[in-house]
């Protein structure tokens, strides 16, 4: 399924949110109290390109910032990574996002986004689009959030009717409360994308949202159903449910200190599309992806908690 490239041709486009994280240095206490805080690169869609890089992908992300210096720091943090920033459009009179974490749990730590009055990644057009890429890419990734808001909603999914399904045209289910009206309207934009993708990842709480279900099984029976090829259901504590039309199966949790939950879905995603790429059957795919993600809840930050290769085979032969 992964068309052919060339040397330094890139091989997985991310498509969504940017922004920049700002962590507390004083973990498990209110936001209110916390005294200073590390700025690092962050949202999905950029998260998941730098995670794959981190592995040897060659990595690009579409998405817009704005005309200020977090914008110019964006950039420059991809760069540093190893993703190519060239996609990486301005929204005139929009901000970058900036989005603060409370690690108060650190398992699953609350966000506070400042996204107002629109993200420039939600106001991304077809004029924005390299559509060449996107026909001969290998793998695509889009995610749900990218459907919350027009004109993106619309950019999306005239860019998944291009695609067409060909190679990986993976979805990250991305679903976050805080950016839809109600769910009812969640999942009809973003269960309208399941009959353009043949992956889909996301939690249980997603596919609940998105398919009506949070029943793994269940869940994937309904994903396959509309032509999905590859289901995978995360599900924290008890592993990861992974399944085709002709096999699935269950992977144990890789279990560790969690630091900070934040990141650990976009590691996993990186590791997705090393997997992907690779041609790795989907247990293989799936278990390399589960100790990404671990590795990366066991540390503070996102994308410069994004594991190597070689961390992530220590943690498997551990």
């Amino acid at each position: 399924m992964t068309a052919a490239v060339g040397a330094g041709a890139t091989e997985a486009l991310t498509i969504g949110r940017v922004g920049v994280d700002l962590y507390p240095e004083q973990s498990g206490v209110p936001l209110a109290e916390v005294r200073t805080f590390a700025k690092s690169l962050g949202g999905t869609a950029t998260n998941v390109a730098v995670a794959a890089a981190r592995l040897g992908r060659r990595t690009a992300v579409l998405t817009k910032v704005g005309p200020d210096g977090f914008g110019t720091y964006v950039r420059a943090a991809l760069t540093e990574f190893g993703v190519t920033a060239e996609y990486v459009g301005t929204a005139p009179n929009l901000l970058t996002p900036v989005v603060f974490c409370e690690l108060n749990p650190p398992t699953d730590p609350p966000l506070l986004f400042y996204r107002a009055p629109i993200a420039p990644d939600l106001t991304l057009t077809p004029d924005d689009v390299p559509w060449d890429l996107i026909d001969a890419v290998p793998l695509l990734w889009v995610t749900g959030t990218g459907v919350s808001a027009e004109p993106a909603r619309g950019t999306q999914r005239a860019i998944l009717e291009r695609r067409a399904r060909r190679g990986h045209t993976v979805l990250d289910l991305d679903y976050r409360p805080m950016f839809w009206p109600d769910e009812a309207t969640a999942r009809a934009e973003i269960g309208g994308l399941l009959d353009h993708v043949n992956v889909v990842v996301g939690n249980r709480t997603e596919v609940g949202v998105v398919v009506g279900t949070a029943d793994p099984d269940a869940a994937a029976d309904r994903l396959l159903a509309r032509g999905v090829r590859l289901a995978v259901i995360k599900r924290g504590a008890e592993g990861v449910l992974v399944a085709t039309a002709d096999e699935r199966w269950t992977v144990p949790p890789c279990r560790v200190a969690v630091v900070c939950g934040l990141g650990a879905g976009d590691g996993f995603g990186g590791a997705l599309i090393h997997g992907l790429l690779a041609g790795w059957d989907p247990y293989r795919i799936a278990t390399y992806a589960n100790a990404a993600g671990a590795l990366v809840a066991a540390r503070l930050a996102c994308a410069d908690a994004m594991p190597t290769a070689a961390e992530i085979e220590e943690l498997l032969r551990r």
